[in-house]
């Protein structure tokens, strides 16, 4: 199972930098045809320095920042979304933890009662 998911992500990681590599060919190929640059042909994605040691990445035309992606994480939050995955994790760790804990409790018990 760990395998399938592996090469899973691995063979969508592939395809979506794929389709990343595909946008910026097309995009140098439509620059070319044009004969000049405009400020409208942006690439796919860009990194530029724009302080010294600070980068700005922008992933087409839109500007992406560390503060925007904590702001979206804010507002997933708020809106406590029911997630199924997320609420059967939570349940099989309790139940997890309730039979570690019974099992603990049934050996604490007996070795009481052989040691007395």
């Amino acid at each position: 199972m760990a395998k399938f998911m592996l090469k899973s992500f691995l063979v969508c990681a592939v395809m979506f930098l794929g389709v990343i590599i595909g946008m910026q060919q097309a995009n140098d190929g439509l620059r070319e045809m044009r004969g000049y640059d405009t400020s409208e042909t942006l690439g796919a994605f860009q990194i530029e320095e724009v302080n010294e040691g600070e980068l700005e990445a922008s992933i087409l035309g839109n500007t992406v920042t560390s503060h925007d992606l904590h702001e979206k994480q804010e507002q997933l939050e708020d809106m406590k979304a029911f997630n199924f995955f997320s609420e059967l994790g939570k349940w099989f760790s309790n139940m997890i933890s309730t039979l570690v804990n019974s099992i603990i409790d049934f050996i604490s018990l007996h070795v009481e009662k052989w040691i007395q």
